[in-house]
């Protein structure tokens, strides 16, 4: 039995890596919009179905899930006796990633971004949870990306592509600007934390990504297409197992603080591979950190450092080791955040050493430490001692 994923650009889709986990002989299948009526008549089991198919799908299918009907809206589709049956999981998704978040939508006024296929998804959570008022943002609407300010909501739930890979850098709205939010969904996974989610965070609200709603969805289709439920405990399980793929570790700290030997032994633990901000400026400039600082000033090697910060970034799975000042630009750090968890790791400042570091030479180092400990422990995830045996900071970062 075989089964895929089908859209017109899948280069960003993780549905391969959860089905497979369990076993399916699932893949990716980009689908034009001449193709989509061909498609169907083939020999897939079943397949999901993703942007922009989720609406043009339903004419081409024999039947379709009373829910699916009403949500207008398919994401899984099962071939059984030659006949096409149409669902829609990705309502039962949305609602386990909200609960997992504790973003309750009861008796709350919901913004939607986008009025796509999966804004249709996004009401139909609304409804079945009773909010008490939703509204939708669209870029020609009524409500748009410039008004929707003047609305008083608790809860924002963006549907929209923006901010997705591989146009990272984008956000559909500034959250800052509404008063009273409490929770915030983003239906996209990829990047894991979205410009949009990493502001959430920023601003102390409840909120999730769309990994979780991504995993619940897929799981829920395999029930349908296998005829047996999945175990409870699964859906944690494979959370896990691909944020730890693709997660980046990311070591954040002063200058000497041991990000370059804490980076090698995970390495060594995890198989991952090693990125090292610094080196990258060196293949680049063929110069050290310190000579560039040295010789064209820190202006100009801050913004070689970010340019190697966002080269760093848009990797998966791998350890990155920046230098000391790479958390002093909001650009950096937010560019860490998408797809890693920032580690700071502590020293004592006794303990740091100055030499070949110009910006902390003839004793500025305790001064230096001072003015930027509150900025790691600003921006980062989690704190971690690297005072005394290297080996127990490695290990700590390992069981987060």
């Amino acid at each position: 039995m075989k089964y895929c994923l089908i859209g017109k650009k899948l280069g960003h889709s993780y549905s391969k890596i959860i089905h497979q986990m369990q076993g399916l002989d699932y893949s990716l299948a980009e689908v034009e919009e001449s193709a989509l009526c061909e498609f169907v008549k083939g020999d897939y089991d079943g397949f999901n179905v993703t942007i922009p198919y989720k609406k043009d799908i339903i004419p081409l299918l024999d039947e379709i899930d009373e829910s699916a009907k009403q949500i207008g809206a398919v994401n899984t589709v099962l071939r059984k006796d030659g006949r096409l049956y149409g669902y829609n999981t990705d309502v039962f998704g949305m609602e386990f990633a909200l609960k997992r978040a504790k973003i309750s939508l009861k008796d709350k006024a919901v913004m939607i971004l986008g009025t796509g296929g999966t804004s249709l998804t996004a009401t139909a959570v609304c409804k079945r949870a009773g909010a008490k008022e939703v509204v939708y943002v669209s870029r020609n609407g009524v409500l748009n990306y410039k008004n929707c300010y003047d609305c008083k909501v608790d809860v924002i739930i963006n549907t929209t592509p923006v901010g997705m890979f591989p146009a990272v850098g984008e956000k559909p709205v500034e959250l800052a600007r509404f008063i009273g939010l409490e929770g915030v969904f983003d239906c996209i996974y990829n990047p894991l934390r979205t410009n949009l989610i990493i502001e959430a965070e920023g601003l102390g609200l409840k909120c999730s990504g769309g990994l979780p709603m991504l995993v619940a969805q897929g799981l829920k289709a395999e029930e349908i297409w296998l005829g047996k439920e999945v175990e409870e405990s699964s859906y944690e399980e494979i959370l896990k197992a691909i944020e730890g793929e693709k997660k980046n570790i990311v070591l954040i700290g002063m200058p000497s603080c041991g990000k370059t030997t804490v980076a090698g032994l995970l390495a060594k633990k995890t198989g991952k591979e090693v990125v090292d901000t610094d080196e990258l400026i060196f293949k680049r400039q063929g110069l050290k950190p310190s000579e560039i600082i040295e010789k064209l000033g820190e202006s100009y090697f801050r913004d070689k450092e970010s340019l190697a910060v966002k080269e760093a970034s848009e990797q998966n799975g791998v350890i990155i080791a920046t230098g000391g000042g790479a958390v002093l630009r909001e650009e950096n750090v937010t560019a860490l955040k998408r797809n890693g968890i920032l580690f700071y790791l502590e020293r004592s400042v006794e303990k740091l050493i100055d030499e070949d570091r110009p910006l902390s030479k003839n004793g500025a180092i305790g001064r230096l430490f001072e003015l930027r400990k509150p900025i790691y422990e600003g921006v980062c995830d989690k704190k971690v001692s690297n005072d005394g045996d290297v080996n127990k900071a490695v290990e700590e970062i390992l069981s987060l």
